[in-house]
């Protein structure tokens, strides 16, 4: 394995590094080297080793065998290196305010008017960033967007903390970000590494990391199996290099019958009919994720619950409102089938195991064993089995709120075909997504701004032109 930058140089160094989980081995034979001013893009299909690599560079987790090292600034600890992460799953307590979340990992910040200090240092590092933000220091992260907190998140992995940040980890970072936000970002790394800087970028959003990487690292089972400049990749032979070539998308909306009778109509204008998929985009926190809790919680609040539920939900803040961090992978993908095949009033435990095999094959769950705990699993593999937990449901109505986040390009490719199947099957799909090239897969799209619906395109109107002119229009309408 070649290594990216000169050994002495080099802020991590990691040498013929494994990692093993008893029988498992997450990582095997790791070789990389991470120098200022490199942008190294992260990249692999979930389960390939992405988080266990970041977690030995941090000092998260140590290695099996191996060495990781900080060669130029002589520490021993990834803190004292200047090492930070930004990690998919957000840690922020949502009890504290946003400037007493950055004194939990600031030393420094101790004493009579910390909390000011606190205030001014992460308002300082948001306004770098993401300029125009909104975001008040003094809030509470409960009262954030998940877009909102993954922000704070992002500017508390590059604030000053009593010593400049040399190597930031970044994984997923714009998952819950709008394509507006997500450029802000992106423009952010690029200045930081021009100034000396290094970032590992971690991200299923292939086109991401084309704008920001200098060279590109591809994962597949636990093992490095390409690192090259970006310049030498095309984004056909990155998805080759990562093991799965995506199928080649077809007109599936087409090849559907014409959608049936109306089964949704709000107050507000959202109709939706059966056999249809239905986005709702627009900037992030314009009301998309409110209008698909209401709708369900509309449709689930009866004391008595139906054989068949009468709607699914597919969340995007799994942590939040997802998964059942206590239940095995078996109980959180089966948890929707229960009742539909239940005999006399008791759980078909057998029925139960079936149905979770299947769905641990068809939607590729990375698992020995479905009995294992749902936190075994990356966040990508988390996501999937939500995904099978309203897919396995009979369900006529599945709502999704940002299911994509942290998903690799494969498995969205294989999701997004049977979302099409089960289209042309009858059911109706409620789509929120960040992501407009997901948006415009939809028959027809809801633009929200400022918690309203500012325009409803059909057919060849969903285009990405059409989404951002209607996401803006109404501000510009009251200016």
């Amino acid at each position: 394995m070649t290594l990216l930058t000169s050994p002495s140089a080099s802020i991590v160094t990691l040498t013929n590094v494994e990692k093993h989980f008893g029988p498992v081995r997450a990582l095997s034979g790791v070789s990389l080297s991470i120098g200022p001013g490199e942008c190294v893009g992260l990249v692999g299909h979930n389960g390939a080793g992405k988080s266990t690599l970041v977690n030995l560079i941090n000092g998260g987790l140590v290695p099996s065998a191996g060495e990781v090292s900080f060669p130029a600034s002589g520490a021993t600890r990834a803190l004292e290196a200047g090492v930070r992460s930004v990690f998919q799953e957000l840690s922020l307590c949502p009890n504290l305010t946003v400037a007493e979340n950055l004194r939990i990992s600031h030393d420094n910040l101790r004493g009579v008017g910390w909390r000011k200090r606190a205030h001014t240092e992460i308002a300082a590092s948001l306004d770098s960033i993401f300029p125009g933000h909104g975001i008040d220091a003094d809030t509470t992260v409960d009262r954030l967007t998940i877009a909102e907190r993954q922000m704070v998140e992002i500017a508390i992995g590059f604030a000053p903390r009593g010593r400049d940040a040399r190597l930031v980890i970044l994984d997923e970072p714009t998952s819950s970000l709008d394509a507006g936000i997500a450029q802000q970002l992106l423009t952010h790394i690029r200045t930081f590494c021009a100034k000396g800087g290094a970032v590992v970028f971690i991200s299923h959003m292939i086109g991401e990391i084309f704008q920001v990487a200098s060279t590109i690292v591809v994962m597949k089972d636990g093992r490095i199996v390409a690192s090259r400049p970006t310049a030498e990749f095309t984004r056909a032979t990155l998805v080759d290099q990562m093991g799965h070539v995506a199928a080649e998308t077809t007109d599936a909306v087409a090849q559907r019958r014409a959608p049936g009778e109306e089964v949704l109509h709000t107050g507000d204008g959202l109709v939706a009919r059966k056999g249809e998929v239905v986005g709702l985009a627009g900037l992030a926190g314009h009301g998309q994720a409110e209008a698909l809790a209401q709708l369900y919680l509309d449709r689930t609040s009866a004391w008595w619950g139906d054989k068949v539920p009468k709607v699914v939900f597919v969340a995007g803040d799994r942590g939040r409102d997802g998964i059942l961090p206590l239940w095995s992978i078996l109980r959180n993908a089966t948890v929707s089938i229960l009742s539909q095949t239940a005999r006399h009033g008791l759980v078909d435990r057998a029925a139960e195991a079936r149905v979770a095999a299947a769905w641990k094959t068809r939607i590729g769950i990375r698992t020995d064993d479905v009995r294992n705990l749902i936190l075994s699993l990356s966040g990508g593999n988390q996501q999937k089995v939500l995904f099978a937990r309203a897919l396995a449901s009979d369900a006529p109505i599945v709502i999704m709120d940002d299911p994509m986040r942290g998903v690799d390009i494969g498995t969205k490719q294989d999701v997004y075909a049977m979302i099409q199947s089960e289209a042309a099957r009858g059911r109706t799909f409620l789509w929120y997504s960040t992501e407009t090239e997901e948006v415009c897969q939809c028959d027809r799209v809801f633009v929200y701004r400022d918690g309203q619906i500012s325009a409803r395109l059909d057919g060849a109107d969903i285009t990405e032109d059409r989404i951002l002119e209607a996401s803006f229009q109404m501000q510009e309408a009251a200016a």
